[in-house]
């Protein structure tokens, strides 16, 4: 059996390498922020498809859990609408700058470059995305679709004075 001062120490040690592990290892914004976000995408017209370039998919409005980092483009497409491609960027935000401060304070270098490595510094941004779609235009050129002589015409709409006949004076 151990004594009473054997089980003191290996208490004592116990606790201090707890103790140092969470120092060295934390990690404040993996913890309290995590490496992935709830990104929303919304479109008007609604019930637009999405295509991200990281291979995610879905349907307008519609919300995925998505890494923090890397960004990413958003292709965002619907039948009679022009297909609309929008980029998304991962920057840090107040909630990452938060957290690498707690890092600083608690966490040491270990924690901030946990943190600095994974993205959990780093927010989606714009969040939500919002796009609107604009609906798709016939490809005739201008020309085209303008009537004939229409080019002569009085840019005012005024109609030309009707020629005078011969033989007539003012005043008659």
């Amino acid at each position: 059996m151990f004594s009473t001062g054997e089980i003191y120490e290996m208490r004592i040690v116990t606790f201090g390498s707890l103790a140092a592990a969470c120092v060295l290892l934390s990690a404040c914004a993996t913890v309290t922020r995590g490496t992935r976000q709830t990104f929303k995408i919304e479109s008007t017209p609604t019930e637009a498809k999405v295509a991200l370039s990281n291979g995610e998919s879905c349907v307008t409005p519609c919300k995925l859990k998505l890494k923090r980092r890397p960004g990413f483009t958003a292709t965002v497409s619907k039948d009679g609408y022009e297909t609309k491609t929008v980029t998304v960027d991962s920057e840090v935000h107040g909630g990452g700058v938060a957290a690498g401060a707690g890092n600083v304070l608690f966490g040491g270098i270990v924690g901030g470059i946990v943190d600095g490595t994974n993205g959990s510094l780093n927010s989606l941004s714009p969040n939500p995305l919002q796009v609107t779609l604009q609906a798709a235009t016939a490809a005739a050129p201008a020309a085209a679709a303008a009537a004939p002589g229409a080019t002569d015409a009085d840019p005012t709409g005024a109609q030309p004075a009707a020629p005078a006949q011969s033989g007539q004076t003012a005043g008659n």
